[in-house]
């Protein structure tokens, strides 16, 4: 039976979107296959690696019928990028085997049964359906995903906060050593629900959502859908289920400074180059900077363990007190690399409390760093 015969770029396109979750080594050898389902002339994709599961459709071509096998996902992605994006290439079912052709190409693939393929048992109890425009969700998610933590012993931190309510979404992420928050109003009204989705759902959300306005009056959209356990989203032409992280959020409220002495706005950029000079002569281990602020100059140095020393100058429109404050250099450039507008805003009370950042065009998004001794 021939499974797909179609262009190599749509066939490459439909196994990229459910791929990226796909671990090459797993202790499941048929969890780095994907399986694919054809129904008539409709073919299911789907992938998962236990906790996560995408599931899409195309039509690509092929007999009609009824047939379904898994193939290594990234065998028969990595085949593809050799060919021609306009190049025709057909998968044919050969009994346990699949034979993929393609111009004077031929490649014979081993197949797993599909019944031997752990699908994600979904949740019953799913609450309400709403939707938000996907590049609304792709741009909060950039705003904070730099913060999650990575394989902290403190499992609830290696995710991302989701907290939808009334007309408010914000998403929060911490690794304990600074936080990010980021907000939007919604069109519509959200039943309240507060989730931590994890990590490795956070990063492959980011790469498939669309950030395109083709139409602004009709923009491209995803549903979410939360369970006690597992959140489901549906967007374009995908459907994407995860398993939560269980476990307490800490209260970002009361993380997030009110009332900070000193304020400066000064440009991004011109931070973010000042710091990146001065990082260069930071030691690998103790990525530390210092920050002395006086009226009217900003002064950032670093030094390390051979001696070595860097001092970069701004001059800041600043009118506050005299502040000395050390922080680890790698927080402050990734928060700077993540926000897009000309100007942040920095709020400090003194150098043993947590700075505020924040941006002036924007009071929906703030980030807390907490100050390192140097």
């Amino acid at each position: 039976m021939i499974v797909l015969k179609a262009p190599q770029a749509q066939v490459l396109e439909a196994l990229n979107a459910v791929a990226g979750i796909v671990e090459r080594r797993h202790t499941m050898p048929i969890l780095a296959n994907v399986l694919l389902r054809k129904t008539g002339q409709v073919i299911q994709l789907t992938s998962s690696d236990l906790e996560i599961q995408i599931r899409t459709q195309a039509e690509l071509g092929g007999d009609g019928g009824d047939f379904a096998t898994t193939v290594g996902a990234r065998k028969l992605i990595d085949i593809l990028k050799t060919m021609p994006g306009d190049q025709t290439v057909s998968l044919e079912s050969q009994g346990e085997k699949l034979v993929l052709k393609g111009g004077k190409s031929k490649f014979t693939l081993q197949s797993l049964p599909a019944a031997d393929f752990p699908l994600v048992q979904e949740s019953a109890n799913f609450g309400a359906a709403f939707k938000v425009p996907q590049k609304v969700l792709k741009s909060l998610l950039s705003q904070v995903s730099f913060a999650m933590a990575v394989h902290d012993i403190r499992y609830y931190l290696n995710g991302i906060l989701f907290v939808a309510e009334g007309n408010q979404l914000a998403l929060v992420a911490t690794d304990g050593h600074r936080l990010a928050y980021a907000t939007a109003t919604l069109d519509v009204d959200v039943p309240k629900q507060e989730v931590i989705l994890p990590r490795k759902t956070v990063l492959e959300l980011q790469r498939l959502l669309s950030d395109a306005v083709p139409d602004a009056e009709n923009p491209p959209l995803i549903e979410m859908q939360f369970a006690s356990n597992q959140a489901k989203f549906a967007f374009g032409g995908m459907e994407f289920v995860s398993k939560l992280v269980e476990g307490k959020f800490p209260d970002y409220n009361r993380v997030i400074p009110k009332n900070h002495g000193n304020s400066v706005t000064l440009g991004r950029q011109p931070l973010l180059a000042s710091l990146q000079r001065t990082a260069i002569l930071t030691s690998d281990k103790f990525k530390g900077v210092r920050l002395n602020i006086e009226p009217g100059l900003l002064r950032v140095a670093s030094s390390n363990a051979e001696q070595e020393e860097a001092t970069d100058e701004l001059d800041i429109d600043y009118g506050g007190d005299a502040i000395e404050i050390g922080f680890n250099v790698t927080y402050l450039m990734d928060v700077l690399t993540n926000m897009g507008q000309d100007m942040v805003r920095v709020d400090l009370q003194d150098g043993n409390s947590s700075a505020l950042i924040t941006n002036p065009a924007d009071a929906g998004f703030k980030y807390v760093v907490m100050p390192m001794r140097i």
